[in-house]
């Protein structure tokens, strides 16, 4: 590998054929219309109407709570079915400046290259648009990673990769301001949920389409064997006495704009006119 390809984390063929296995048709499907409509939200906070949207693989009930936001919307997704231009989230096929909104729901962090995922879509935005998107990050999946840790230590003496890592709410805004962005913003929004079972937490990741896409990971299935392990460790770890066991989600919201001279702008390094020390020479002290 040379040394300007990014490390290969996920295995994005699995991924995609995930997600085409679980397009999410089903309105239902956890976390997906809750985080759309954040986005939504969000875009609506902006007093202005965007004319020419992209959306970058959002699932079908994400992007239902978006459309009403452009007038006209690109869709680039993994699935014919769901999208008019089929594209991975780490190669945009649209010319520069051709969209004055991007948006992303719950895909971007599965992508091998953020960095350069990011400056692709800065690049596609004309100046002046903007990008929100929402991804998993932070201390997501915490208690599968460790109670799958615990088991496989127990079981098998050492453990294999099986929660994928996520980024840190502060690593990602410094990935906006790197790629370019003006006015970056990441913030997080974590929920925890009980379940009555772990099994029910796997239910909703095949649903999802968020199972285990590791470029490392074991070839052959997970055994009942192990499944029942982690279970237990699951339970010992974290359950709470009527047996239900927590599984947090920390969703990052990240909003960018392509650089515009009419955008705010920082004030220069010492380019103040007045000292802090002249401000505060006569201010009497606390008591």
């Amino acid at each position: 590998m040379s040394a300007s390809q990014p490390h290969r984390i996920f295995d994005r063929r699995a991924y995609r054929q995930r997600r085409r296995r679980r397009p999410g048709t089903d309105p239902d499907i956890f976390l997906l219309t809750e985080t759309a409509q954040q986005v939504a939200a969000r875009i609506g906070s902006i007093n202005r109407r965007f004319s020419h949207a992209l959306d970058l693989n959002s699932r079908p009930q994400s992007f239902n709570q978006l459309r009403y936001a452009a007038d006209t919307w690109t869709r680039a997704g993994h699935a014919a079915a769901a999208a008019d231009v089929i594209a991975d989230d780490e190669f945009l096929p649209f010319t520069d400046e051709t969209f004055d909104l991007v948006t992303s729901v719950l895909s971007l962090h599965s992508v091998n290259d953020l960095p350069g995922a990011l400056v692709q879509i800065r690049r596609v935005l004309k100046p002046d648009g903007v990008f929100l998107a929402a991804l998993f990050g932070g201390e997501t999946l915490r208690e599968l990673r460790f109670a799958f840790a615990a088991a496989e230590a127990a079981t098998a003496g050492g453990a294999s990769p099986r929660v994928a890592p996520f980024a840190d709410v502060r690593d990602l805004g410094g990935l906006l301001q790197r790629a370019g962005f003006a006015l970056p913003v990441a913030d997080i929004d974590r929920t925890t949920v009980r379940y009555r079972d772990p099994m029910r937490l796997f239910f909703d990741l095949r649903a999802l389409g968020e199972t285990n896409v590791l470029a490392q990971r074991q070839a052959n299935f997970t055994s009942r064997g192990l499944l029942r392990a982690v279970f237990a460790e699951y339970l010992q770890l974290f359950g709470d006495d009527q047996g239900r066991v927590p599984a947090t989600f920390d969703i990052v919201y990240l909003i960018g704009w392509a650089p515009h001279d009419s955008q705010q702008k920082p004030l220069r390094p010492g380019s103040a006119k007045a000292r802090l020390a002249d401000a505060l020479k006569n201010k009497p002290p606390n008591r």
